[in-house]
């Protein structure tokens, strides 16, 4: 199951409500976040522009609670969950409209960070356009 390891809560990401409720199904799954109109963490955005940060959930968690977004930081048992499998030293990308973390690159991704290891992601998410 991913999970965050190093994190700097103070410079490496932000914390803010979850607009939807995070089911059990997608703990552990690393996603990429935006944030909406009401300030709420929203998984995926409207399109990788608007891509803020990562979000690894530990458990499932209600609309409305808080969690932290990463925007620097790293990543350990990281594990893909559609498309191509991890691999070390790949660029890591996130689909806009729909949060996926791959590392596939194309129309409508936002490289994140690298794969140092197999399993062990460094993230660097880029300021948003919209900031």
């Amino acid at each position: 199951m991913s999970r965050f390891d190093k994190y700097d809560p103070v410079s490496g990401g932000f914390r803010a409500p979850l607009n939807a409720a995070i089911a059990s199904a997608d703990v552990g799954k690393i996603q990429g976040v935006s944030v909406n109109t009401s300030g709420k963490v929203v998984i995926g955005g409207s399109a990788e522009t608007a891509i803020e940060g990562v979000i690894c959930p530990i458990r499932a968690m209600a609309a409305g609670e808080i969690i932290d977004v990463m925007t620097s930081g790293e990543i350990v048992e990281a594990t893909y969950t559609v498309g191509t499998a991890f691999t070390a030293g790949a660029a890591a990308f996130v689909t806009g409209t729909t949060g996926v973390v791959n590392i596939t690159s194309g129309a409508g991704t936002k490289k994140i960070g690298r794969l140092v290891e197999l399993d062990r992601m460094v993230v660097r998410v880029p300021a948003a356009t919209i900031l």
